[in-house]
């Protein structure tokens, strides 16, 4: 049967697949358009399926706050190539999911996925957009925060962000100054007292080896990791760290300056380029 050119820009603004794409599946719909929405659908997965080995290695890390600043999510949307990190649609792709996660507030990434865009989830509308693109698309990161007050920052190459929660509300300046100590120094916890037990293990089996490798006395190797511990604890955890715009006190101190009061609550990083 003829497919008119208006029926192909009709299919395209409902899926927003190529011209051909679209005009090929009213060709084998025999015009049906509900027929050639599935057949986009599928084509999609088929070509996610065969992209799903690759690496997405770019993108766009996305930090969002309420308007309270008592809530915030993170949430990356990965493809395979710079050239369509930077494409518009993909931008306002990975706009959206954010928005979506921050007032759906999902649980997980799984919910995340789950969750509605228009008449698909997410993970459907992600997939469509590798159909589109040709280019593996997928969402390798997602986290939500809540406390008192948030803040975020976002590094100016988009593949970088951070959400940091405080006690009690801080200064705008305040905030964005932690939240680019995380950003910058990728810290391990907040503290040492919140440091997971397993990165524990896994640093002083390491110092254990190292010593032991440098000839040590055994019964020094215990003693010795212990101290290579506490280094690490100086230089991993976010309170304990230098804090890099002044260079002389830890992030500790520097909030005490600001409120004694004020504690950090927790943060997540996620990072495009770790």
């Amino acid at each position: 049967m003829e497919i008119k050119a208006t029926d192909v820009a009709k299919l395209r603004q409902m899926t927003g697949a190529g011209m051909m794409d679209c005009k090929g599946a009213l060709v084998e719909a025999n015009g049906d358009f509900d027929k050639a929405k599935d057949i986009i659908r599928e084509k999609g997965k088929l070509i996610a399926a065969k992209r799903a080995d690759r690496d997405t290695t770019e993108g766009s890390v996305i930090a969002k706050a309420n308007e309270s600043n008592d809530k915030a999510i993170l949430v990356c949307l990965g493809c395979e190539t710079d050239f369509v990190a930077k494409n518009t649609e993909f931008q306002q792709l990975a706009n959206t999911i954010a928005d979506i996660a921050l007032k759906s507030f999902p649980a997980d990434l799984a919910q995340l996925n789950a969750t509605k865009m228009g008449d698909v989830t997410i993970e459907e509308a992600v997939t469509s957009q590798t159909g589109k693109s040709g280019e593996k698309h997928a969402i390798p990161f997602y986290n939500k925060l809540e406390a008192p007050y948030i803040a975020t920052y976002i590094h100016t190459n988009g593949k970088l962000a951070t959400i940091v929660g405080f006690s009690k509300a801080v200064s705008l300046e305040v905030g964005r100054d932690v939240a680019m100590q995380i950003t910058a120094m990728s810290p391990v916890s907040v503290s040492k007292d919140t440091c997971p037990q397993s990165v524990i293990e896994k640093e002083l089996e390491i110092y254990r080896i190292q010593i032991r490798e440098e000839g040590k006395p055994e019964n020094m190797v215990e003693q010795i990791a212990q101290g290579k511990l506490n280094k690490f604890f100086k230089e991993s955890t976010l309170e304990e760290q230098i804090f890099v715009k002044d260079g002389k006190i830890t992030v500790a101190q520097y909030l005490k300056t600001i409120d004694p009061e004020v504690k950090i609550t927790g943060f997540y990083r996620y990072s495009l380029n770790d």
